[in-house]
């Protein structure tokens, strides 16, 4: 009775309030533009990337992908886009509950909608008008679909984001890990067939590995959370930046590292953590990392519900509110200040929530070498023989046996 009519209003809201009104940031306009000039046989890649504004940066598969777009009038156009995106973060949420046990009847599902609808990285996918919300469905979708064994169809998510960007690309790992090869036949050959049917029908393809390619590359310092983004912007030295992203980069895979040794066998935990501290870790150390990609973090603050999560302290939701918090903290007194608080919110939190892990995981891979119990994991003691555990369905926790069993597929 209390989280549902904020829910359903939060979402019409930002919807159709928000996002029907729109912004001086158009993410859209571009996207549209290059659909209707590749139904007409016109130049796709016109974009003049000393300019600001958006651009429009899918390959050639992308453009084969969201050219339907162009049948229609651009106010049409670009209020669908706004609802399948909307649709699609709904649906994100209701998959991702229910491999944490919770259904649409119970009170989880209208708190994390609100939560999800709240947060700065939905509201502006919706008003900004960008796929997101697609990219996030097809994130916990693959997740979903790894857990339960369903290969050749975890494949097919991944395979439809690669070949607009390939922003999850570093998540095949998991399947590599494991040996299993199923994913990896949509995951690249969707692209590829996108691909060699779009190429000879775009007119100029070959500018976008001229051009656009050599652009995602660079770190701009406009609109860019990433470590580089802020060094260009500041003029920070390049021993400096060198020094934030190596020493990040040895946090993230010790971090990784202690994940896949002692929660391998957790697989929804181990998968919803691993995943966001692998795209997390792309956000700040790579070349581009914007504040609403922070939404692919979800399934991270999901593991809250669970005993052993990393995340049940407050310096983890310190973190969470620099990166996902639609606050703004300009400042009229302190200008200087509240255009730092601004600018680099999102690049503290990204940097605090990876530092979190890592303290967590290291001080249990120490509490355990001190007690000796290496040998039946990281987890303290009240966490291994806590009855309850969570709700989480068995075959989501340990589908291949406890760390320890004799009969332990993955050793």
């Amino acid at each position: 009775m209390v989280a549902w009519p904020f829910a359903v209003l939060t979402v019409i809201h930002r919807t159709i309030i928000l996002a029907f009104n729109g912004a001086v940031t158009n993410d859209f306009l571009p996207i549209y533009t290059a659909a209707t000039n590749f139904l007409n046989n016109r130049d796709v890649y016109l974009d003049n990337f000393n300019w600001t504004h958006p651009h429009y940066l899918y390959p050639p598969s992308g453009t084969l992908m969201i050219s339907p777009l162009g049948y229609m009038d651009y106010d049409i156009a670009r209020r669908t886009y706004i609802i399948i995106n909307a649709v699609a973060v709904l649906i994100a949420a209701y998959y991702l509950l229910k491999l944490f046990g919770f259904g649409i009847r119970s009170v989880a599902f209208p708190v994390t909608v609100l939560a999800m609808f709240s947060t700065e990285s939905v509201s502006n996918t919706l008003i900004y008008t960008n796929m997101n919300g697609l990219i996030f469905l097809a994130e916990v979708l693959f997740i979903k679909f790894l857990l339960e064994r369903r290969l050749w169809w975890a494949g097919v998510p991944m395979g439809l984001t690669i070949a607009i960007k390939p922003i999850l690309l570093p998540l095949l790992v998991f399947p590599f890990l494991k040996k299993q090869w199923q994913p990896f036949m949509g995951a690249l050959g969707i692209p590829i067939v996108l691909l060699t049917i779009a190429w000879p029908l775009s007119k100029d393809p070959a500018r976008f590995v001229r051009e656009t390619a050599p652009y995602l590359a660079e770190s701009r310092d406009y609109f860019n959370s990433a470590i580089s983004g802020n060094a260009v912007y500041y003029g920070l030295p390049d021993w400096l930046v060198l020094g934030l992203r190596g020493g990040m980069s040895v946090i993230v895979l010790i971090s990784l590292w202690l994940l896949f040794r002692y929660y391998r066998h957790e697989e929804l935990f181990f998968l919803c953590t691993a995943a966001s501290v692998i795209l997390t870790a792309q956000f700040l150390i790579g070349s581009l990392g914007q504040m609403y990609y922070s939404m692919l973090i979800f399934p991270l603050l999901m593991t809250v519900v669970m005993r052993n999560s990393v995340v049940r302290n407050w310096p983890a939701w310190l973190a969470a509110y620099g990166f996902l918090t639609f606050d703004m903290w300009y400042s009229v007194p302190w200008r200087h200040f509240g255009e730092a608080a601004q600018f680099l919110r999102t690049t503290f939190g990204w940097s605090l929530i990876l530092i979190v892990v890592f303290v967590v995981l290291i001080n249990r891979w120490l509490d355990a070498r001190r007690l000796g119990t290496l040998h039946e994991g990281l987890d303290p003691p009240y966490i291994r023989d806590d009855v309850e555990y969570s709700k989480i369905p068995e075959r989501y926790r340990y589908p291949e046996g406890r760390p320890g069993d004799k009969a332990d597929v993955a050793e």
